[in-house]
């Protein structure tokens, strides 16, 4: 055997060392592309990355037989091997994902649209002035783009839609957005799909905030509630609604009656003698140097007695 063949052969068996040590140690693995993305690019990834996570690349190949051969003691691992294909890299780590997938978009850098590139994203040239000189007119024709001339310079008039995302750049578009010194692109590495402790689910289910799920737990706990509200059926979350039903209901009985409790007599004493609580409304106090109008002070009286009423007819 060759110093060669022998070099290689101990390089594969320390990558496959590797692809072990990391799938044992790290319980979170996003799986990401990375399509044109040059050296100096990717170094400055592994930096950035650096103390939160590990991004390894290598062969597809030697992933899945690290992985298959090792399935008997973590069987989980089997359901990223369909997401190990084409230009594909894995990102270790036991860090906070989101925190992760936001280094990963701020390494996007800008790129020009080249000729045979398929479009990442939609591409529109957005209207008004540029630097370009008159004699560029015919070109702009040539691509129905309408346009004038302002103050010996090109202004284009309408927004045009040049690229839709999945297209092919042509030449001609390549051209033009070089012109405008425009780079519509970015690149860097893409988040396909999340592994994180035997689940595997979408790079979407990271932007979920905090927000999202107090607010979806609020309404799956007010259809309960109307669902049991709705069936007579007790329950924790329609409780308070029970509670606060009965309450109405003792408060009309009491309101209609000469029976009353605590809570009702104060709404009792107010209908029956409301000029009462007018004088005891508090005046308000004179500024230093200046007396408060009267009609701020019944202006106030009347927002007092206001406020009585909203709250008797929430109970009525």
């Amino acid at each position: 055997m060759s110093g060669t063949e022998k070099s290689k052969r101990e390089k594969k068996g320390e990558y496959f060392q590797k692809i072990l040590k990391l799938l044992n140690e790290y319980n979170r693995i996003l799986i990401v592309t990375c399509d044109n993305i040059g050296s100096n690019h990717m170094q400055r990834i592994r930096t950035s990355l650096r103390g939160k996570g590990i991004l390894l690349m290598g062969k597809n190949t030697m992933m899945r037989k690290a992985i298959r051969m090792n399935l008997e003691n973590n069987p989980q691992w089997e359901q990223i091997l369909p997401h190990i294909t084409f230009n594909v890299g894995l990102i270790f780590t036991n860090s906070d994902l989101s925190d992760i997938r936001d280094v990963i978009i701020k390494s996007k850098v800008p790129a020009p649209a080249k000729v045979g590139a398929i479009a990442p994203n939609s591409v529109t040239v957005p209207k008004g002035q540029t630097t370009l000189e008159p004699t560029k007119t015919a070109f702009l024709q040539a691509l129905n783009i309408a346009s004038k001339i302002t103050r010996n310079q090109i202004e284009i008039l309408n927004d045009v839609p040049l690229l839709k995302e999945g297209d092919k750049v042509g030449s001609s578009e390549a051209t033009l957005l070089q012109m405008l010194d425009i780079r519509p692109f970015e690149y860097g590495l893409k988040i396909t799909v999340v592994y994180d402790s035997g689940s595997l689910y979408s790079v979407k289910v990271l932007d979920i905030t905090d927000a999202d799920v107090l607010a979806r737990f609020g309404q799956g706990v007010s259809n309960v509630a109307s669902l049991s509200l709705s069936l007579g059926y007790a329950s924790v979350a329609a409780f308070p609604h029970v509670v606060l039903g009965a309450f109405k209901n003792v408060l009309s009985i009491s309101l209609g009656t000469e029976y009353e409790f605590k809570e009702s007599k104060k709404i009792k004493d107010i209908l029956a003698n409301p000029d009462a609580f007018k004088q005891a409304a508090p005046v308000a106090k004179k500024d230093e140097g200046k007396g408060a109008p009267a009609k701020v002070v019944e202006e106030k009286v009347e927002e007092k007695e206001e406020s009585a009423d909203m709250g008797f007819d929430l109970f009525g």
